[in-house]
């Protein structure tokens, strides 16, 4: 099924891998243990030497089933599904990365992966923070222990983008592993294979799952970092395929050591969420630029963040990087207007704190997700107290247009 396109891929994964009784979603598998009637079988399991199931806190047939389903959306060689996007990156990480390693991470990052990265700093994993809009702020961050580089494809908040292609180049050149959020693109929008990524993480919550029924994350491996040139894999997941020894060591540590597993049920819902996700997003996508252009416009809105405007820094770069624009953007207000006024002055539009939903959300960014980064580390991030993000969801227009003008009134 290589050949044909993205929706048709993705509607027809499941049943690729012959699912029991020809059912067309891969079914809900609750079991935690799996019975073997040849013991040797279960070793060989356990070894790595037999494809199959041992206990659920590493494997579910439910959750291999959405991870094929990511790896083929994200064109990569594999997958590991974890129960919250920021469990994928946190285990992620942990499983790579020791005591005396250097990162350099874009400062224009999501507020929870930025706390993270704190707690790295005190494990004595060193974060470089860098506007990554230009990639020789990344090269000249580069230390002698530089690991990993980590960038978010569009910047929530403020929807800077990072220099992606650039920096893939740097991260080959320097042999590099090179961590990119696709999250608020999704695999729809962008392939981060395309620049080079070696990981990409998506948190399924949101534009994949698309329903805010389910928490989730992944990360991909794309098969592009050499794993033999990293020294921190352990020797144990060291076997015959060197592409596939970081994602193991993924998929042991960060599963079977720190144990943040997915729920079947999650993955149900997840895998059956992503198989609208192409009509979702650019649904979204028109809506969000329509609703941009009219904010841009309005007296009492000071500034819009929208990679699809044309004043946007970046707007050139997203053009030729990205499909569409996202369904993201955030305003900042006149002096004289209370966001907290604008918001609950809106009807259709819900006050609320999550991304990607089939709902238009919004919420008072620096009073709430970026609350605790404190002023300053918000003001170097250009986050205004009167800033507030909108996720672009699946209404008419119309309706959403019709909320910004009463609450703007």
């Amino acid at each position: 099924m290589s050949k044909k396109g993205f929706y048709t891929k993705n509607l027809h994964s499941d049943r690729s891998d012959n699912p029991e009784h020809g059912v067309l979603h891969k079914p809900i598998h609750p079991s935690v243990a799996y019975g073997y009637e040849d013991a040797r079988h279960l070793a060989e399991v356990f070894q790595g030497k037999r494809a199959g199931y041992n206990y659920g806190r590493q494997l579910n047939p439910t959750v291999t089933a959405l991870q094929n389903k990511i790896t083929t959306m994200e064109d990569g060689i594999a997958s590991v599904a974890f129960a919250t996007g920021m469990a994928a990156i946190a285990s992620s990480l942990l499983s790579l990365l020791k005591a005396g390693d250097h990162i350099v991470s874009s400062a224009f990052l999501f507020g929870n992966t930025n706390s993270f990265f704190n707690t790295l700093e005190r494990l004595g994993i060193e974060v470089t923070f860098v506007d990554a809009t230009e990639a020789r702020f990344v090269e000249s961050a580069l230390q002698e222990n530089t690991r990993l580089v980590f960038v978010e494809t569009i910047a929530n908040p403020v929807t800077q983008i990072a220099d992606l292609q650039a920096i893939g180049q740097l991260c080959q050149l320097k042999g590099l592993i090179y961590f990119v959020d696709n999250t608020m693109t999704s695999p729809h929008l962008f392939l981060p294979k395309q620049v080079g990524a070696s990981l990409i993480i998506n948190s399924l919550t949101k534009v994949i799952g698309g329903h805010g029924n389910a928490l989730g994350g992944v990360v991909t491996d794309t098969g592009l970092y050499d794993w033999s040139s990293f020294e921190n894999i352990h020797q144990t997941y060291r076997a015959e395929n060197t592409k596939l020894w970081g994602i193991t060591q993924i998929k042991k540590k960060g599963l079977r050591d720190m144990g943040a597993s997915m729920s079947p049920e999650a993955a149900h819902h997840l895998a059956v969420g992503s198989e609208t996700l192409p009509m979702r997003m650019d649904r979204a996508c028109s809506n969000a630029m329509v609703l941009a252009e009219f904010c841009e416009q309005h007296e009492k809105i000071k500034c819009v963040y929208y990679p699809g405007l044309s004043k946007h820094p970046q707007h050139e770069r997203a053009r030729q990087l990205f499909k569409n624009f996202g369904a993201i953007f955030s305003i900042d207000l006149a002096n004289d207007v209370d966001c907290f006024d604008v918001l609950n002055k809106m009807e259709t539009i819900i006050s609320s704190s999550n991304l990607g939903d089939n709902r238009t959300l919004a919420i008072p960014v620096a009073h709430t997700i970026y609350y605790e980064m404190g002023e300053q580390r918000r003001a170097s991030m250009g986050i205004a107290d009167s800033m507030i993000r909108f996720s672009v969801g699946i209404e008419e227009i119309e309706d959403l247009l019709d909320d910004f003008n009463k609450a703007l009134a």
